[in-house]
């Protein structure tokens, strides 16, 4: 389908009016590709507002945009007017610190290490605190060899990971009182207020790492447990984020499907309600619940094993495919 005037203007004004706009298969609350979800996730990341525009509501966008761009593929970034890449090229970008830089943001990859105190202080490094106990086990656990010091990884579902070991090339150092880290860009990233310490534990002692601000996680929640749910007439949303095509083979009375209409009624309820997704294996509603998540809710659940699991350990006649 050839660009008409009409779409090349649409796309020229998306472009020139906002700063940062992204081309994408749904939106910043339910991306529906991976590739999309994961440019929206490092957007997520460093700026507050951008534009999205979902290519799947209008056939001549989504068309348009490619011969507009002379790019192949969904999804497609702009930043200042300016065709910045796809996926891949956005994911290279940022683990350079080069869409920081375009951006007009702090890059954690640069940020220096400095100051005394809890944490080094300069723009861009993240504010770490050690507590006394830990900084007395660092000392004790740390190994003779030259350049092996803590480092701490932090996955984008806030599970850490600490050990000790040698500097990697990218990695971010951050002075925290008398402890030196090592973090990795993305950690570094979510590692603003961090507290490190080391708790009494019936092996002897463990690090404890907590951060007070550390967003809510989506929740797993068996067949069964959700049978109870029904049975106790608890309060909640079940959606289902399978296609129409899965949904007329089966589907468990109540599950409301994510489709335009289902994400309208989502995106009005109050952030407080409980929300459970399924899919077939639990998987794409594993994805779904943390678009949730990032939308601001805070009690996500995601049903283990999807509807194959209530079929086999609750409702046998909900057919298996």
């Amino acid at each position: 389908m050839a660009l008409t005037k009409e779409s090349r203007q649409q796309i020229d004004d998306l472009v020139k009016k906002n700063r940062v706009v992204l081309f994408m298969k749904g939106s910043r609350q339910f991306p529906q590709c991976g590739f999309s979800a994961k440019v929206v996730g490092m957007l997520d990341e460093l700026v507050r507002t951008y534009e999205t525009v979902n290519i799947l509501e209008d056939p001549k966008m989504r068309d348009g945009i490619k011969e507009y761009s002379q790019w192949p593929t969904i999804p497609q970034l702009y930043i200042d007017g300016q065709f910045v890449g796809g996926c891949d090229l956005v994911t290279e970008m940022r683990a350079a610190g080069e869409l920081e830089r375009l951006l007009g943001v702090p890059s954690a990859k640069s940020a220096p290490s400095a100051g005394t105190g809890t944490a080094a202080t300069r723009a861009g490094a993240p504010q770490i605190t050690v507590t006394a106990a830990a900084t007395k086990a660092f000392r004790e656990a740390s190994p003779e060899a030259e350049g092996d010091l803590p480092r701490l990884e932090i996955s984008s579902t806030f599970e850490y990971d600490l050990s000790i070991g040698p500097r990697a090339k990218d990695d971010v150092e951050v002075l925290a009182g008398d402890v030196t880290l090592f973090l990795d860009p993305a950690s570094a990233s979510r590692a603003n207020g961090v507290t490190i310490d080391f708790v009494d534990t019936d092996d002897g002692g463990a690090f404890k790492i907590t951060r007070p601000t550390e967003p809510h996680a989506v929740r797993e929640i068996t067949a069964t447990d959700l049978k109870a749910w029904f049975d106790q007439t608890r309060t909640f949303e079940l959606y289902d984020v399978r296609p129409g095509e899965e949904r007329a083979i089966a589907k468990i009375d109540r599950g409301r499907p994510l489709d335009p209409s289902g994400k309208s009624h989502l995106l009005a309820l109050d952030k407080k309600t409980p929300l459970i997704f399924h899919c077939h294996h639990g998987t794409r509603s594993r994805n779904a619940a943390e678009d949730a998540l990032r939308a601001g809710f805070h009690e996500v659940y995601n049903l283990e094993g999807g509807i194959d699991a209530w079929s086999l350990h609750v409702d046998p006649s909900v057919p298996r495919y």
